[in-house]
């Protein structure tokens, strides 16, 4: 099994479920998650939280020259989301159009084919965001 593979297992929780952290002291919430509070450190308490997928577009771009693999999908949108419990994702918008897009616009969470690993034939598949109705 490939590294990349092992990695991708390892991450399922925040892939499928959108899995974080927050520290009970300061109440911060973090994605992906973290071990300790920059703020509060050790005495800080972490948990793991699963955050709600809603959000609204913070930022955003339009990928017209794709890294290699990913030809197929351009152009695509790739945006940052603010979720409604506060951190910070970066994610693919689907199922829009380029002018559709706008910074403010409410965005829910979906799961999508990422990639399929050429000559395993292994589909992952991971969060992205597409505009709330």
């Amino acid at each position: 099994m490939s590294k990349g593979l092992a990695l991708h297992w390892r991450l399922i929780p925040q892939r499928y479920n959108l899995v974080g952290t927050e520290c009970l002291k300061c109440g911060r919430k973090f994605f992906p998650t973290r071990q300790l509070c920059p703020e509060c450190r050790r005495a800080g308490d972490i948990k793991e939280v699963k955050f709600s997928g809603e959000g609204e577009i913070y930022s955003y771009t339009i990928i017209h020259t794709p890294p290699e693999g990913f030809d197929f999908m351009k152009p695509y949108a790739l945006g940052i989301i603010k979720l409604v419990e506060g951190p910070l994702v970066t994610a693919q918008l689907v199922d829009c159009k380029p002018e559709d897009l706008e910074i403010g616009k409410r965005v829910e969470l979906v799961f999508r084919k990422i990639i399929a690993d050429g000559s395993s034939g292994i589909i992952r598949y991971g969060y992205k965001f597409k505009l709330k109705d």
